[in-house]
């Protein structure tokens, strides 16, 4: 098949729409469900992340993407029995698969943000990983096959029309890559860098020069993510999985507060006052999330006042006071932070330092790059210099 007729492009009233090869066959196959334009491009851009992140780290990976930037990307590392919990895994009957934790993972990083996704899977589909796919609201998943077994569970999805794309994995796109813009046509070699590259850890200007074997892998997730991260963009990950993403901000900053805001949720999410929310029978998971979400922000009392609480608790909870947050995530440690190009002043350090940053990968190159150095100093954080720009567009 060389080309594939779509409903419509990115708005409803853009027709016509389609995917076409200009050469050979298309290295897709539909094998249920009818995607769109959106579709598409999310699970192009997150198929290429997660075979990356697999060829990396030689671990099964998967990545949720929402309007084509990850809301979450993991490796199939095992869950223990807290993150099992908040993740909402804890009582699945069936044993989790690597490709199924690595799914639980990516989709509950930010759950609120990948609410509605479009799902990547480096490795076969199996039974366990579309049992956790069909409880969760998104509009599809691309994978180099699935089981028998797991099709079936998917194909019941969303009154049959929930969209499954089989992606040929020894599939290699031209070295030249092409898009418009205005009618006019832009030309570049594709981004192939190597960042499994043992030399983009060499450049350590830090005083602190010690990265773990784990604060690597973690920093080459956070690259690999970033680079299929729509900038200008910042990445935090911890043991195997990002766990916050700022994604197409103007200023760098932003994108450190952003993602470390996210960082800092899903970590909050662990604490004890929260999972042991006394949620109501049968709440839907999305008005959990959201609940969770309010609860613990600066909003809190929209879920705790008088007349809401019972919407959503069967006793109304105790707040989780500001003191109790920042005690809480005074905990957090071993975070690994990745940008897609250099950090212009030290303040995106000193807010990474907040959710517990230790070890830093950024290109380098700002006339200000001793001040980010002395940041890093002043907290013992590692950071390396890799020379490597990763802007997507």
């Amino acid at each position: 098949m060389k080309e594939l007729a779509l409903k419509y492009g990115c708005n409803p009233n853009q027709k016509p729409s389609r995917i076409y090869m200009e050469e050979g066959e298309l290295p897709i196959e539909v094998l249920n469900g009818r995607p769109g334009y959106i579709n598409f491009l999310d699970a192009l851009n997150s198929w290429q992340l997660v075979k990356e992140l697999k060829e990396a780290t030689g671990l099964p990976s998967a990545a949720s993407f929402k309007h084509v930037s990850p809301a979450g990307a993991a490796v199939g590392l095992p869950l223990d029995e807290t993150l099992s919990k908040v993740y909402f895994v804890d009582d699945v009957k069936i044993p989790l698969s690597p490709i199924a934790c690595a799914y639980a993972r990516a989709r509950g990083a930010d759950r609120m943000s990948s609410y509605g996704d479009f799902i990547a899977l480096s490795d076969t589909c199996d039974a366990a990983t579309a049992t956790l796919i069909k409880r969760e609201v998104s509009d599809g998943v691309i994978a180099p096959d699935f089981t028998e077994e797991a099709l079936q569970i998917l194909r019941d999805k969303r009154n049959g029309t929930y969209n499954v794309i089989r992606i040929n994995p020894d599939y290699t796109p031209a070295p030249i890559e092409r898009k418009q813009c205005f009618g006019i046509t832009f030309e570049q070699g594709r981004n192939e860098i190597n960042l499994n590259d043992p030399s983009l850890f060499e450049n350590i200007p830090t005083e602190n020069k010690t990265f773990t074997e784990a604060a690597r892998r973690d920093l080459i997730i956070a690259l690999i993510t970033l680079k299929y991260t729509q900038s200008n963009s910042v990445c935090y990950v911890k043991d195997g999985q990002a766990i916050g993403i700022g994604a197409g901000q103007q200023s760098r900053i932003h994108c450190t507060r952003l993602a470390g805001n996210k960082a800092d949720i899903w970590y909050l999410r662990q604490h004890p006052k929260v999972m042991n929310l006394p949620f109501i029978e049968k709440i839907r998971r999305a008005d959990r999330d959201n609940t969770i979400d309010i609860y613990i922000s600066d909003d809190y009392m929209d879920v705790l006042a008088d007349g809401e609480w019972q919407k959503f608790f069967t006793e109304k909870p105790e707040p989780l006071t500001r003191e109790e947050k920042r005690a809480w995530l005074d905990t957090q440690t071993g975070v690994s932070l990745g940008s897609d190009a250099f950090f212009p002043f030290g303040d995106n350090i000193e807010r990474a330092h907040k959710s517990g940053v230790q070890y830093v990968a950024q290109a380098g190159g700002s006339v200000r790059d001793d001040h980010v150095i002395d940041t890093c100093n002043k907290y013992g954080i590692a950071m390396a210099f890799t020379g490597v720009r990763l802007f997507h567009h």
